[in-house]
């Protein structure tokens, strides 16, 4: 799960262009919006559309999304969790 969130990281970092930042400056329990990380609703859907694209892993949408946009924990728990339940995961 370690190597998962430090993939998720790299991918926050680069996607989103997070200048003066690096994966390791992204505390795995912080929030990734608001107070935290400081993302808004258009970073959302362009890392939704990344996770999506890189791990092959729904991100759902409205509320439920929150949940999983909520750190770097709960976004790699969603994502390992969808690899599981798919077939041949």
């Amino acid at each position: 799960m370690q190597a998962l969130r430090e993939q998720l990281k790299e991918l926050i970092v680069k996607e989103l262009n997070l200048e003066g930042k690096s994966p390791g400056d992204i505390d795995d329990d912080a929030p990734l919006f608001g107070a935290g990380l400081g993302l808004d609703s258009l970073d959302a859907l362009q890392l939704a559309m990344a996770v999506e694209e890189r791990f092959g892993v729904p991100i759902p949408e409205g509320e439920a999304a929150r949940a999983v946009f909520a750190s770097v924990n709960a976004l790699a728990a969603h994502v390992a969790a969808a690899r599981a339940a798919a077939p041949g995961g």
